[in-house]
Parts: structure tokens; C-alpha cells; sequence
């Protein structure tokens, strides 16, 4: 028998006509009336005599009456409510939005040649790079599906004439593009409203056709609400479709890109990664409904006053309701009240005790549930317990880890398409290269400090360091071998560190000066006593006294001074001499440091310290008043001199300072040495 709101039967001949007419009656919603049949159906009676068989509750049961809490099985419905939890539910909101920020952080584009990179960064800000990355990572964490829609722009005259002027440079091929454009613009498509056209054939064929659902757009635009001049701004295909009044405007595959989160072969959207947390997501929600509940019923307090006593056969009059009605009316409620009766009165009070149920205890493993399912482990989460150990820890820390690189390679496959596509329309050699800040969860100072010194030891390459530190080996070369220029050339100061020695080049200059003098000191030197000699025939015979006083020793000074003196001499006495010239020389013509001087008045302040050394007399002790005098007196280097300087080209416009210096001495211990 059959009514409104209930099907059953009393015998085995009646069930049929029971189950048909119910079949009738009950509109399927995602399975949930047919699980009222199914248990309807697979209830056992009399299995033996007085003996009836009812089976378990299951969740098929308890959502056949709360539908709006079961979690849907069809793909749309379920990026629909993963969306949902995303915007009413705060914290797969932060998490969303923290692995968000964190694959994108710091992404930006290198290229190996300066002028291309000043290019390719420039393009990068103008498409909104950094944001577009991460409303893409947010897009494919939260609906597990990203829909980009490319929008060109035409190449302009401009930047025509920008690519030739970075041709000096770098080798720029022709372009050879159909259209002369380049990326310029990033839609990100809200995926419920894609659709993929001829459904699993597609799957089967291997074929990506999507298009996109426009009915608001249709109604407001057939109601006058959208400008003509709107339209025009569309492509030629989509304006075509909205004319004809088409509701599903297939997308151009060309300008079309879609990614997915870990999506098998045989479905047709991805699973968001919200979708396996959203039974936890529903029932947080009806814990908060549960302790909204308790709280509209916190203060509720029932007190009741009895006059009189039934069995006492005790009954209040009128004049007693009265009088404790006014006792009570008059009472403000606040303080003690003191109330004096008779043996009649009686009172009785019934509070709620909802403090037993209000509390953060009930949540804890909800939200631990939530945060296991997204990957983020108690130890970030500050909900940590005893029972969570070390081993949990690191693999919830290395699931998140693992998510954030799986969504950071997608968006590195996203912007290589992008990029290639940009070296191809400016006909750059090259492509640029997508760099990112590193992201570090963890401490692994200790890996890369075991990194370096598996590299010194030469167990590992260079390349590898470098790729482990998220590095481009490629273009770190490139920017090596171009700061080593600039230092060989002086652009750029020598490097200084434990690992560097500024002064490598002087050092070297004067441990080869040491060892000239050491061998030249060896050739002038007699034979050293502890060589053995032949004995000679004409020699005095050992054993042999002298016969007579020796002769002595007659002192024989040099008429000019060694080398070795005379290159140590010069060089203490030019420092000398500069820091006393460069000091005077500084305060009359009023400046504060050597940067302010200019190259011809450098050149003018050497000349000046060679006439004082050039003058004075070799290994003379120096002083302030002495080279005071050579300035007074207008002493001026020996023609001798500056023809040497004239023969060995030493002029400070075509050399370093300090190698013009080095020189300069070099050829004065010459002259002198004469």
C-alpha cells in the first residue's frame, strides 16, 4: 500500500506492486530517495520464526533525509562546493591562499644577455606576471582546474625599433609568425562555466575542445544592456556566436591553456583538493550550528513560585497572588531578596548548564582532520599533541612541500608555453628562464653546507650546485666570465675574502722581484763553505801554522748601491712622496678625496712625484722639508729618464694607475742601476 509520504507491503505478492508505484512516486536526486528504496528493500523479516534481520546504519541512511549535507558525486557540483568551503570557511581560505603565495614567491625571468632580460622582465610586468602566477596556483589548489585564455597585442613600431636596438648585441633572428603579436593579457576562466565539447569522445580522441557557457551574457545583451561597441572588442568568433544567439562559444585552442591537479586519464575535470576534506568542512559547520544553538538557550532560567500546598488542602486567595505579585513586580533585580511567607509558599528554579557543552575540545580533531587533508602538519598548525611524533610530522611537512613543487612545475610549464611563444615573435635567440625565490619550509642549511663541500672536493659539479640551489647553471656561467672582464679590467673591484685575496696581483709582482734579487744575490755570492773543494797542488799543506802576521782587511765601499737596495728604497720613498704631494696637492685646489680629481690633473700629480723622486739622492732619508725644497726649486725629471718612460710607452692615459706606477719605479731603479 501506498500513501503521500510512505511505500510498504504485507506479503510477498504485494512488494512488486509496492516497489513500482514507489518507484513512481520519488524524484532521484543524486541517489538519495533511491537509498529510502534501497533500505526500504533490504529489510528482513522473519528469517526465522520470531526472528526479523534490521540492518546497519550507513551514511547512504543518514543522507537520505539531510541531502544538502551529503557530499556530491557529479564533478561540477563538487568544484562548486569546494569553492563555497574555500570562501565561507576561514581557514581553507589562508591555507589556500599561504600555498598561493609560497609557489609563487619570488618568480621572475633571466636571460643570459642583459638587453633580452631588460626585454623579457619588462614584458613579464606588463602582463601582471606575479600576480597571474599566483591566481593561478590559487585557482589550481582551490578548483583543482585552471582555464587560461591568452589575449594578444599587436607588435607596435616601438617595440620594433626596441629589438634592433638590442641586435648590437645579441643575434636576433627574423620572425616567423603568422601574426605579428605576442601574449599580452591572462583570463583565468571560472571552470563552471567550461565545458568540454563532445564529452568522453574527446577523452578517447585525445582532443581538448572546450567552450564557454555565455546565457547571462546572451540575455543582457539581447535586452540592450551591453554597448555595441563591446562587441566589436571580442574576437571574430566569439562576436559571430553571441550574434547567432548561440549559449556554448567554442574557445580557440590556439589562445587556450588547461591545467590540472593530479587528474586521471578518465575523468573530465580534476578532483579539487578540497573535495576529500569536505565531509570534515561539513561537520566543523554543524558544530558552529550546534553551538549557535546552545547559545540562544545559555541564559534561559525558569523559576516557578507555588501558593499553597493540594496536598496539604492549602489554597492560596486572590490577596496572597496579589501581594506576592507586587513583592515581585518591585524587585529590580539586582542584590538579594529577601522574602518572608508562610508555610505556603514554595520555589523552584531550573537553569541550563550549556558551559559542559561550549568549549574548543570538540573541534580539535575536526580541525586536525582538515589540516591532515590539506598537507599542512600540527607542528605549523600550533595544535600539536602527545600523540603526534617526529615520523608524522616530517611526512605532513613533506606532502606540503610536495604540493606547493607540483604546482609550481605546472606554472613553470605554463610560462615556458608563454615565453616561447615571446621569443619567437621578437626572434630572440634564446629564451628567457623562470628563476623563483627559494622556498624553504625547513632548515636545510646543512644540505647546502654539505652541497659546497662535495663540490670543493670535486665529487660533484659546479652545475649541480647550482641546480640544487634553484639556480641556472646556463646563464651563472655566462654572468661569471662577464664580472671577470670587469674585474681583469678594472670596471669592478677586485673580489675580498677569506676565500679571495684582493692584493693577489702585487703579491705575485713582488715574490718574482724576491726571487730575481735571491738569484742574482746567488751569482754575486762566493761558493757556499759547505761545498767541499778539490785540494789544490800549490795549496798551503794542512796542519800548517802561520809564519807571520795576516794582512788586514782593507774596506772597499761600492760606488753605487745594490739592486736589491736601490728597489726597496724606491718604492718605500715614492709612497712617501705621494702621500705628501696628494695632501698638498688636494687642499690648494680644494678637495675633499682623489674622486674629485680628474684624469689630466692625475696625470699632472704623477709627473710632479716623479721630478721629486727622479731628484733625489739614491737610498736619501726622506722627510716633508726636503721634498718642500725640490717643489721650490722646480726640479724636473732627467731627459734620460723620461726617454725611457718614452721608450716603454708608461703614460697614465693608457694604463692602470697602478701598473703605471709599478712601471714608473721599475724604470727609475733601471736608470739608476745604469
Amino acid at each position: 500500500m501506498t500513501d503521500n509520504n510512505m511505500v510498504t507491503w504485507h506479503d510477498d505478492a504485494s512488494k512488486s506492486i509496492a516497489m513500482d508505484a514507489f518507484s513512481d512516486n520519488v524524484n532521484s536526486y543524486d541517489g538519495v530517495t533511491k537509498s529510502v528504496g534501497y533500505r526500504a528493500y533490504r529489510n528482513f523479516k522473519d528469517i526465522e520464526s520470531n526472528r526479523s534481520v534490521r540492518p546497519g546504519f550507513t551514511s547512504m541512511d543518514y543522507h537520505a533525509f539531510r541531502p544538502d549535507e551529503q557530499v556530491p558525486r557529479e564533478q561540477k557540483r563538487m568544484i562548486k562546493m569546494c569553492m563555497d568551503a574555500y570562501s565561507k570557511v576561514g581557514i581553507i581560505r589562508n591555507i589556500i591562499d599561504l600555498m598561493g603565495d609560497f609557489g609563487s614567491q619570488g618568480i621572475s625571468l633571466v636571460h643570459q644577455n642583459k638587453s633580452a632580460e631588460k626585454f623579457f622582465k619588462q614584458w613579464f610586468r606588463k602582463c601582471n606576471g606575479k600576480e597571474r602566477s599566483e591566481r593561478f596556483l590559487n585557482t589550481l589548489y582551490r578548483c583543482g582546474n585552471v582555464v587560461v585564455y591568452r589575449s594578444n597585442a599587436n607588435v607596435t613600431p616601438e617595440l620594433s625599433k626596441y629589438m634592433k636596438s638590442v641586435a648590437n648585441d645579441i643575434k636576433v633572428e627574423i620572425p616567423n609568425m603568422t601574426r605579428n603579436v605576442i601574449p599580452w593579457r591572462y583570463n583565468f576562466f571560472n571552470p563552471l562555466n567550461v565545458g568540454m565539447k563532445d564529452g568522453e569522445l574527446n577523452l578517447f580522441m585525445g582532443k581538448k575542445s572546450f567552450n564557454l557557457s555565455t546565457n547571462i551574457f546572451n540575455d543582457k545583451f539581447k535586452n540592450g544592456d551591453i554597448p555595441p561597441n563591446i562587441l566589436e572588442t571580442l574576437p571574430t568568433k566569439v562576436k559571430r556566436a553571441i550574434q547567432r544567439g548561440e549559449k556554448k562559444i567554442p574557445l580557440d585552442e590556439d589562445r587556450l591553456q588547461v591545467f590540472h591537479y593530479k587528474k586521471d586519464d578518465w575523468q573530465m575535470w580534476a578532483n579539487p583538493m578540497i573535495y576529500a576534506i569536505l565531509d570534515d568542512i561539513i561537520m566543523l559547520e554543524k558544530m558552529r550550528l550546534a553551538d549557535l544553538s546552545a547559545l540562544d538557550g545559555a541564559i534561559s532560567n525558569i523559576r516557578l513560585w507555588t501558593l499553597g500546598n493540594l496536598d496539604h488542602k492549602i489554597l492560596p486567595n486572590r490577596a496572597a497572588i496579589n501581594k506576592l505579585r507586587d513583592i515581585l513586580a518591585s524587585n529590580v533585580g539586582g542584590g538579594t531578596m529577601e522574602l518572608v511567607w508562610g508555610p505556603e509558599l514554595s520555589y523552584t528554579e531550573s537553569n541550563s548548564q550549556v558551559y559542559k557543552f561550549l568549549g574548543s575540545e570538540k573541534y580539535q580533531s575536526v580541525l586536525n582532520s582538515i589540516y591532515a587533508g590539506l598537507g599542512v602538519p600540527p607542528t605549523l598548525t600550533g595544535m600539536a599533541g602527545n600523540g603526534g611524533g617526529f615520523t608524522n610530522n616530517f611526512i605532513s611537512l613533506k606532502t606540503l612541500v610536495e604540493r606547493l613543487q607540483y604546482g609550481r612545475s605546472l606554472l613553470t610549464k605554463f610560462w615556458q608555453h608563454e615565453i616561447e611563444l615571446v621569443r619567437k615573435a621578437m626572434g630572440f635567440r634564446y629564451a628567457a628562464e623562470i628563476h623563483y625565490d627559494q622556498m624553504s619550509l625547513a632548515d636545510d642549511a646543512a644540505e647546502k653546507n654539505l652541497l659546497l663541500q662535495l663540490a670543493d672536493r670535486d665529487i660533484i659539479s659546479h652545475e649541480t650546485v647550482l641546480e640544487r640551489f634553484h639556480e641556472v647553471p646556463s646563464v651563472e656561467k655566462i654572468r661569471l666570465r662577464r664580472e671577470y672582464k670587469e674585474r681583469e679590467t678594472d670596471k669592478a673591484p677586485d673580489k675580498a675574502s677569506p676565500f679571495h685575496n684582493a692584493n693577489h696581483k702585487k703579491e705575485m709582482e713582488k715574490i718574482e722581484k724576491q726571487a730575481d734579487l735571491n738569484e742574482k744575490k746567488e751569482e754575486q755570492s762566493p761558493q757556499a763553505p759547505n761545498k767541499k773543494e778539490a785540494p789544490k797542488d800549490n795549496g798551503r799543506p794542512p796542519f800548517k801554522l802561520d809564519e807571520g802576521p795576516r794582512k788586514q782587511r782593507v774596506e772597499t765601499p761600492k760606488s753605487a748601491p745594490g739592486l736589491a737596495e736601490t728597489i726597496i728604497w724606491a718604492q718605500s720613498t715614492f709612497d712617501t712622496v705621494s702621500e705628501v704631494i696628494t695632501d698638498a696637492y688636494l687642499k690648494m685646489n680644494n678637495k675633499k678625496n682623489l674622486r674629485q680629481v680628474t684624469k689630466a690633473e692625475v696625470a699632472s700629480m704623477e709627473k710632479i712625484k716623479l721630478d721629486v723622486l727622479t731628484n733625489l739622492e739614491p737610498l736619501q732619508q726622506v722627510s716633508v722639508e726636503i721634498i718642500h725644497d725640490k717643489l721650490s726649486a722646480g726640479a724636473l725629471s732627467p731627459k734620460g729618464f723620461c726617454q725611457c718612460l718614452a721608450a716603454k710607452n708608461i703614460d697614465t692615459s693608457s694604463m692602470n694607475i697602478d701598473v703605471y706606477r709599478r712601471s714608473a719605479i721599475g724604470c727609475y731603479v733601471e736608470y739608476v742601476c745604469k
